[in-house]
């Protein structure tokens, strides 16, 4: 049977994954690492990437996800390793879930803690169990204040075959070169530091820590700490302000790419797409490009969005002129003088990095990669 082109697509490429966990393994030889592959992978495909993550040379402690069903999905494939559940349980079924299941939980809040320590009275639970206990250090989002964080872990910390690692989470250090962000992050430091002294002087054994996300790895070594949870850094992105995860050094994992479905010639003074947000200052020839918000390309992104074309001789930067619409965007092939019907054009990924993209839309590349539809296929290098 005949089958339709491809209108876009999105290559992973699954070496530059393992190579982005060598550059954290790298920053952070004394840690341990929790590879997080929320969201999908933050839109790459869990399974694919976990999978790949087991098979590169860095050795990992498990991995990290946001929701209870996605440990639970990522536990059906029978990878045998830990799973971290970072937004942690809400009731007493996804407790029980969570201790049968060997999952490790965050415990953020007070009721999660009195939950945690009836099931353990009970005797219900046997074996033995890992959890985080999460301090709110300066987040807002998500932990407990310093007293009851400490709380918390001595009271936990009582019962037998127990594992416990105080943690936290960076709200502000993807610009130290700022001083309000040093400044808040070395508060949030100071916070975590004054519970961990605390905690140390109550406890027999080493308190293990955690407070180290993709920023923290690439900027603050104070932060590595026990553990660290890269994240967007995987995917060959950059979390910090002023650097993209090519100046970094990082390697994208995600090209989304589509094809020229039309050329044409734009008199001077004609406008583009929808309500006339372009208007030719000169001649111009135009290309339309088969993707659009429908698959996940913001409609955000505003003219001089940047995306590179390919033709059989070059790969050229050019812009885009006109609103993205549902299904196309318009781009300017002024200039690009070999280009033809079905010539690849690159959306972001490898020769355009997704940072720089992020900015034209208003966005993050978290974001970019996250959004990408069920139309369009992903093939995995």
């Amino acid at each position: 049977m005949t089958e339709p082109t491809k209108r876009n697509w999105a290559s992973i490429d699954l070496d530059a994954l393992r190579k982005n966990l060598a550059i954290v393994h790298a920053r952070c030889p004394e840690s341990t690492i929790f590879p997080v592959i929320k969201s999908n992978a933050y839109g790459h495909g869990m399974e694919q990437a976990a999978r790949a993550i087991l098979s590169s040379h860095t050795k990992i402690g498990g991995f990290a996800v946001a929701a209870m069903k996605e440990a639970v999905e990522l536990h059906e494939l029978d990878l045998g390793m830990p799973i971290l559940v970072l937004n942690g349980f809400v009731n007493r079924d996804e407790l029980r879930l969570c201790m049968e299941k060997g999952f490790e939980s965050i415990i953020h809040s007070n009721y999660q803690t009195e939950m945690v320590v009836k099931a353990l009275e009970s005797d219900f639970f046997s074996g033995k169990k890992k959890f985080w206990i999460k301090l709110n250090s300066g987040m807002n989002r998500l932990g407990m204040n310093s007293l009851d964080t400490c709380a918390s872990f001595l009271s936990l910390h009582t019962f037998p075959e127990t594992e416990l690692v105080l943690m936290s989470h960076l709200a502000y250090a993807d610009d130290m070169d700022n001083p309000d962000s040093k400044y808040f992050t070395d508060r949030q430091m100071d916070k975590f530091e004054a519970v961990k002294a605390q905690l140390q002087s109550s406890c027999d054994d080493q308190v293990g820590m955690s407070m180290a996300a993709s920023a923290g790895i690439l900027t603050l070594p104070d932060t590595h700490l026990d553990y660290v949870r890269p994240g967007v850094m995987l995917y060959g992105s950059s979390p910090l302000a002023q650097q993209t995860g090519e100046e970094i050094g990082l390697h994208p994992v995600m090209t989304l790419a589509s094809r020229i479905i039309a050329i044409n010639q734009v008199a001077a003074g004609e406008a583009i797409g929808y309500n006339a947000t372009y208007v030719c200052e000169k001649d111009t020839r135009v290309g339309t490009v088969s993707i659009g918000y429908g698959d996940g390309y913001p409609r955000s992104a505003v003219n001089g969005t940047p995306v590179l074309v390919k033709t059989e001789s070059q790969a050229l930067r050019t812009q885009i002129l006109g609103r993205v619409s549902m299904d196309m965007i318009t781009i300017d092939l002024s200039g690009i003088d070999d280009v033809q019907i079905n010539d690849e054009v690159i959306l972001w990924g490898e020769g355009l990095c997704a940072d720089e993209v992020a900015k034209y839309a208003n966005t993050i590349s978290y974001e970019l990669f996250c959004k990408v539809t069920k139309r369009v296929p992903f093939i995995y290098n």
